[in-house]
């Protein structure tokens, strides 16, 4: 991967930039040294405190930071970076501790950033991968809900495949864009029915239940055998809604039962698609939760009516 990656301008060619963040000197010589390796030219690369600074001046088309412990003046860079993301077009990429990501989640809700939970440097290179394929993409056209799903489902699989190469040593691979038969379409009940003859959500008791017993499989199979974190989460949220209870991006993770940073990426697309929303609170605009949208509430009330509401439901 030799020479500087660039793209066409009405200019003639430009290199593709980007910008680190980091307070961590050996995250940040990794960072610098993949994104030379990719042909990526950095124009920025300095600790958190220099970030509010750079706001003005050229940072390129992905912006990394790593951002593992949060206060005041953090997160009102991140706020401000959010904000600069999305008026630039750069793509945001956040990495961060699982304790500091419910307050990093809701001060970025501009730019839709890829985050990522205690990542190792694999998954940091795969991410890097996806931005610039998404920066790339969206030059040309529309992401449809079947692109960014098949997206979704491959980085899934390469960083996976990325994260044992790392143990080896090895150099991770990049994704490749092609078709899939996966489909996360509009169910057909929610088509048919209108939000005002929808059948009543299920008792909150019973989706419990059938999440006990989904995640009972992992005391006798292996739990990626039955990884499925957007039912899993489209179940968690549903039981939250009957009992009238918020759920928090942390919380949601740990429900969907795969490590933190694919969550993260299928809480994103379910939310682009339609079917999860951000909801902020209304008494600490410091916090934020994740909801189901209409259209997956009717989903999820017509699935659980159109089944009888079986026991055997799992």
């Amino acid at each position: 991967m030799g020479g500087e990656l660039i793209y066409q301008t009405h200019d003639g060619q430009a290199s593709v930039g980007c910008s680190i963040f980091a307070d961590r000197a050996d995250i940040r010589h990794q960072l610098q040294e993949d994104c030379d390796s990719a042909g990526l030219s950095v124009s920025h690369s300095g600790p958190l405190s220099s970030l509010r600074e750079m706001l003005g001046a050229r940072l390129g088309e992905i912006i990394f930071i790593d951002c593992p412990e949060i206060d005041a003046m953090r997160l009102a860079s991140l706020a401000e970076m959010d904000m600069y993301a999305q008026r630039s077009g750069a793509r945001l990429l956040i990495s961060t501790s699982l304790a500091a990501l419910n307050d990093v989640f809701a001060c970025v809700d501009q730019s839709d950033p890829q985050m990522l939970v205690e990542a190792g440097r694999a998954e940091r290179i795969v991410a890097m991968g996806q931005a610039l394929a998404d920066w790339r993409m969206s030059g040309v056209r529309e992401w449809s809900e079947h692109d960014r799903m098949t997206l979704l489902r491959l980085s899934e699989e390469v960083t996976g495949l990325a994260q044992r190469l790392d143990q080896f040593g090895l150099p991770a691979p990049q994704a490749d864009h092609t078709n899939s038969a996966f489909s996360f379409g509009e169910a057909e009940a929610g088509k048919k029915a209108g939000r005002a003859q929808r059948p009543a959500l299920p008792d909150a008791r019973l989706v419990r239940q059938i999440i006990q017993q989904r995640q009972a499989r992992a005391r006798f199979f292996d739990a990626g055998l039955f990884a499925d974190p957007a039912w899993d989460m489209l179940l968690d949220l549903t039981a939250a809604r009957v009992e009238h209870q918020r759920v928090s991006v942390t919380s949601l993770c740990i429900a969907a039962d795969v490590p933190p940073t694919t969550a993260l990426r299928w809480i994103s697309q379910m939310t682009e698609s339609g079917w999860l929303q951000r909801v902020a609170d209304d008494q600490d605009k410091r916090r934020a939760f994740i909801d189901l949208s209409d259209k997956a509430a009717d989903a999820m009330a017509c699935y659980f009516a159109d089944q009888q509401i079986g026991g055997s439901l799992i």
